[in-house]
């Protein structure tokens, strides 16, 4: 997936490193201290200064921010992964007794870890699951007995009990990837070298499948499941353990894209299988076996190789269940496996809701106890819910704001609990009927927008929620919402990191605007302090692609802030293509992207030049990836309209991108070559002529370099002036305590240089 930005600030991401900024004409280097013009004019009389020195800094402006919040199989504990105080991107293992109410760490990551280098599948895996940047626990599994936790640490695994005695249960120089325990904890399994290693817990693992040549992986998820897909895995424990469906990938029809790494100190050449789009996939095969390899079974998918297999399950009833996507994305049959001889027939179909549309995967599905099915669709336009009995559906939901994710069933209460748009600009969880007769209820506080996750058996809530003035809290709460105790109230009170900056701190406004077609489009402002009669340069950032809804009511983060502490208005709108909105507001980048966005934009820049308070001259757009690529489809559309531009690690031409996020809005480009042609950013790159500041990390391996150096290449070759920021070593995340700063003090002096500044 297109990353929204490279490094994290809550909402607002970004990304950098080292300086060497390079104009067509030449080299310029921006090796001079970072600029706080007008800044100071802007803070408040007595609040310390909010640098994006600070911004970035440990501890976090926005309090604690755990991760991956699990309750126990017994229900007794809750255990996330708390980041320090002293480096907020290290993560350690914490518990909370729900009986006695206290908190305590289960594993301290810098007490076990090797400190050892990660493998390159590892990294890149990271990559995928957007962690890279994160250091110490980053993922764990609780044994099914509630008596410990399985937890990965460079490259091993340990098991921790909960009595504090840690077990060490790997010791290798490879990456242990995927780790899992089975669902009844009495095998541990991992991929090692392309295979798929099983083993009794605490004693010695084996490889259950066979060695092959490189191009072959067993029990890994193939690059697109992984960075489009949202699968991670490639192996699936029944759920007696007594049986495995292990993928077995075969990557030889991939073409190889060699990609040079180039690092502060040297350069490192890969070459790595990236299915671009029109490009041959990988083809992907289901076994099921035991747990030591035997009695292995194909599973019959079809004879079309050229599929996507979405989704793997064991279902209630013995059954395996597999979510079979056409290439073109259009059409998902729901594949019903008998486990022992691997036959398959198709249980439902599911088809895109417009023809001129694709279908969104999810995980927002549960088998039940009877064998039922609940399942999320788009069919009527808006994602609801759904129950299939095999032969019935049973529509459960009516929403015209969508359900955006499933959140935990109680099939003894006949309940199950989602999250689901609300007024556009918030989300809340609701408690709905399996029955499909009772309507649904509200059970979060409609004063925040909210997350949820839930235990196993439906009866309580981890809530996650975060408002304009406040930065995300999060609580247990029962079914109806009741809150029954804190997690991380993360309060604004004398101890939080944020409190020295409320002073200055200003709550974003709302409002519409009309699309060209008239679609009401959302906008969010921050305003700096104003003096009257004066007009202020505004900083545009926008994403503009499918997927992310950047203008909502949480929080903001403290980037912003700092953008708006000097002197510039910051400003969002969501155009048409973006996400929550139903399928007619996606539906527009349907082979066009690169069009419909640019002129929403078009309408919000429009917008801002009525303002009376805003500097018509002195409009500046900042995007990262599909933002990136938005920023030279603008700049390139219309010349003028925008004081400058940054582009961030930008897609520039869709034939470079990945088959099944490219083909699902594009479709195949040896079929529709014209929509790849008219959405590339490379024909008319020669139209910019507003200031233009590139950025991209020379690693990248997910818009690999070569859109830039492209770019780059023909701006020079046409005399084209522009900026360039390159940061050696990065990949598409650039981030860091001192590399984000130095990316964003880096964009100011850009902008300041070509006088987009406040007013004095």
């Amino acid at each position: 997936m297109i990353a929204r930005d490279a490094s994290t600030n809550n909402k607002v991401l970004s990304p950098m490193r080292l300086p060497i900024l390079a104009a067509a004409a030449g080299i310029v280097l921006l090796t001079q201290a970072p600029t706080q013009a007008n800044a100071d004019a802007h803070m408040t009389e007595g609040s310390p200064e909010l640098t994006f020195e600070r911004v970035f800094a440990s501890p976090s402006l926005n309090g604690p921010t755990p991760r991956q919040a699990k309750f126990s199989p017994d229900g007794r504990y809750l255990t996330l992964l708390r980041n320090r105080a002293d480096d907020s991107t290290r993560y350690d293992l914490w518990g909370f007794d729900l009986e006695t109410r206290e908190w305590r760490m289960l594993v301290d990551s810098e007490a076990i870890g090797s400190g050892r280098e990660l493998s390159e599948d590892e990294k890149m895996q990271r990559e995928r699951a957007r962690v890279g940047n994160l250091s110490g626990i980053i993922s764990y599994q609780w044994a099914s007995d509630a008596s410990g936790v399985l937890v990965p640490i460079d490259g091993d695994l340990y098991f921790a009990r909960l009595d504090g005695d840690v077990t060490r249960l790997t010791d290798t120089e490879e990456s242990e990837l995927n780790p899992k325990l089975s669902n009844t904890s009495a095998y541990v399994s991992f991929v090692r070298d392309r295979q798929l290693w099983v083993g009794p817990v605490g004693a010695a693992a084996a490889p259950i499948t066979p060695k092959e040549h490189d191009a072959i992986r067993w029990g890994e998820a193939e690059f697109v499941a992984q960075e489009e897909m949202g699968r991670l895995t490639g192996y699936w424990w029944s759920p007696d353990d007594a049986r495995l469906v292990v993928q077995r990938t075969d990557e030889s029809p991939v073409g190889i894209v060699t990609r040079a790494a180039i690092g502060a100190t040297g350069t490192q050449v890969f070459d790595q299988r990236y299915p671009v789009a029109g490009s041959d996939n990988a083809i992907v095969e289901l076994f099921v076996m035991d747990p030591d390899g035997g009695n292995q079974v194909k599973i019959d998918i079809g004879d079309e190789t050229d599929i996507y297999i979405a989704r793997v399950d064991w279902g209630t009833d013995g059954m395996i269940y597999v979510q079979r996507q056409n290439r073109e994305q259009t059409v998902l049959d729901m594949l019903r496996v008998d486990p022992a001889t691997g036959e398959s027939a198709v249980w439902f179909t599911e088809t895109a809701a417009r023809e001129e549309y694709w279908i969104n995967l999810s995980d927002n599905y549960r088998f039940l106890a009877d064998g039922s099915l609940l399942w999320w669709s788009e069919r009527d336009g808006y994602g609801n819910f759904y129950r299939f009995d095999g032969s019935e559906w049973n529509q459960l939901t009516s929403l015209i704001e969508p359900a955006t994710a499933l959140v935990g069933v109680n099939e003894d209460e006949n309940q199950f609990f989602f999250r689901a748009a609300d007024g556009v600009l918030t989300q809340q969880v609701f408690s709905g009927s399996l029955s499909g007769n009772a309507g649904t209820e509200r059970v979060t506080d409609p004063a925040f927008t909210n997350s949820a996750s839930m235990d196993g058996t439906g009866q309580t809530l981890l809530i996650s929620r975060s408002a304009t003035g406040q930065p995300t809290q999060s609580y247990l709460s029962d079914a109806s919402g009741n809150r029954i105790t804190w997690v991380e109230e993360n309060t604004l009170d004398a101890d939080h990191p944020y409190t020295p900056f409320l002073a200055s701190h200003v709550a974003p406004e709302f409002g519409t605007i009309a699309a060209e077609d008239g679609t009401e489009l959302h906008y969010s402002m921050l305003k700096p302090e104003m003096e009257p009669g004066k007009q202020y340069p505004v900083f545009y950032y926008h994403y503009s692609g499918p997927g992310p809804q950047l203008v909502d009511k949480g929080w903001e983060g403290a980037l912003a802030q700092a953008v708006v502490d000097r002197g510039y208005i910051w400003f969002e709108l969501d155009n048409r293509g973006t996400a929550n909105r139903g399928v007619d507001f996606e539906q527009p980048l349907y082979r066009a992207m690169g069009g419909v966005e640019v002129d929403d934009q078009r309408s919000g820049a429009e917008f801002l030049k009525t303002l009376d308070f805003v500097d018509a001259d002195k409009i500046a757009i900042y995007g990262w990836s599909y933002g990136g690529y938005m920023t030279l489809k603008q700049l390139e559309a219309d010349p003028g309209l925008y004081a400058a531009g940054i582009a961030g690690a930008p897609v520039t031409r869709w034939e470079l991108y990945d088959t099944h996020y490219t083909e699902r809005f594009m479709g195949d480009p040896r079929e529709v070559p014209e929509a790849y042609e008219a959405a590339s950013a490379i024909p008319e790159a020669t139209k910019i002529a507003d200031p233009l500041l590139l950025i991209h990390g020379m690693a990248d391996d997910n818009v690999v370099f070569e859109n830039s150096s492209e770019l780059i290449s023909v701006l020079q070759a046409n005399n084209v002036p522009f900026e360039m920021m390159l940061y050696p070593g990065y990949t598409h995340r650039v981030s860091g305590e001192q590399i984000s700063p130095h990316l964003w003090n880096t964009m100011f002096r850009f902008l300041e240089s070509h006088g987009v500044t406040p007013p004095k």
